[in-house]
């Protein structure tokens, strides 16, 4: 049996609100509230409100205040109010519609178009709200898929190299921190916490093309041939061609900058990197914070070519550039974001 939807009277005249609620009780089960603050805490703790019946001029918290209350808290897009009013002038009419107002319930009542009027916006709000709710579990799921898929690229990848399992976390976790740290620190680079998530995310993926290298390349014990180099080097674009096959079941957000990081880590601020040769900020800004996080997980490791440098050895080669060069203002944050990653453990 279908719950039975809930309206709100608010107005401090008791018999208005007595009129209202015989006209609904038939149909709704009716609460009533007899000032703009008491209608304030029933909205915020009731989430079954489907409409409220809304009167403008009260003492105190007025009917204005209540829709402001309204739309600091998000309910003004979920639950349709409907204005009590007998000769408001025009400009609060407006005030109130400019504030989430849906209609005008004029006094005096015409029971059957006020039934009928309520009614309709009731179930037009009840269907949007199913609507909207349906779509954000749909995006939860597409998500939780992503992810999942993401994280079985990855696992791909650590079958053929056994550092990249934990490299790459490592890496993400580099990454959060120093994208938070250059997005706050430089506006040109700003980025919201949702892309930098999706950044993250991405990140994962930027040795993908390491699947393509031959085992002798890819794990040999000893310095690679500049034929052998020129192979490895191949792991970018080798990369992308393999994303450039998955787009369709990848969010669009992910797949851009995957693709992109696959493709532009080893590039670096002279332009003196691979594959493309691109310098400055020719190279966005999140494969360039990759390519810093790769470098310094690389030195810190233990490889099956190198034993593992310390941080500060690390840190000094690549502030010295034996790395290649980087960004100055990403070097500026990169000290800070090490210190962070290590007290977070």
């Amino acid at each position: 049996m279908e719950k039975e939807k809930t309206i709100l009277i608010v107005d401090d005249v008791e018999i208005n609100r007595m009129i209202l609620a015989e006209i609904f009780s038939g149909s709704y089960h009716i609460m009533e509230a007899g000032s703009g603050a008491e209608a304030i805490e029933m909205i915020n703790g009731n989430n079954d409100i489907a409409a409220v019946l809304l009167d403008l001029l009260m003492p105190g918290v007025s009917g204005l205040g209540v829709l402001e209350d309204m739309n600091q808290t998000g309910k003004i897009k979920h639950i349709p109010v409907f204005l009590i009013t007998a000769a408001e002038s025009e400009a609060v009419l407006m005030e109130g519609y400019h504030l989430g107002a849906v209609d005008v319930i004029r006094k005096p009542f015409m029971t059957q178009f006020l039934q009928c009027r309520v009614g309709n916006l009731i179930e037009l709000y009840a269907h949007r709200n199913a609507l909207e709710d349906l779509v954000a579990k749909q995006v939860a799921q597409l998500k939780e898929i992503n992810q999942s898929m993401v994280e079985t690229l990855a696992a791909i990848i650590e079958f053929r190299d056994c550092e990249s399992g934990e490299h790459v976390k490592r890496i993400g976790r580099l990454t959060r921190i120093m994208m938070t740290e250059v997005s706050s620190t430089y506006p040109e680079y700003y980025l919201p916490k949702k892309e930098i998530d999706k950044i993250v995310t991405s990140s994962i993926l930027h040795d993908i093309g390491k699947i393509s290298i031959p085992d002798h390349i890819l794990n040999k014990p000893g310095r690679l041939t500049a034929e052998e180099f020129e192979i490895m080097k191949q792991h970018t674009v080798k990369g992308c061609e393999i994303l450039q096959n998955i787009p369709d079941v990848m969010d669009k957000g992910i797949y851009g900058y995957s693709y992109d990081i696959c493709r532009h880590h080893h590039e670096r601020w002279d332009g003196k990197g691979y594959p493309d040769g691109l310098a400055g900020d020719e190279i966005s800004i999140w494969a360039q914070v990759v390519a810093v996080a790769d470098v310094y997980d690389a030195l810190t490791s233990e490889r099956v070519y190198k034993a593992a440098y310390s941080r500060e050895k690390a840190v000094d080669m690549i502030y010295n550039g034996e790395c290649g060069t980087f960004n100055p203002k990403l070097l500026e944050v990169f000290r800070g974001a090490l210190d962070k990653l290590l007290s977070e453990g």
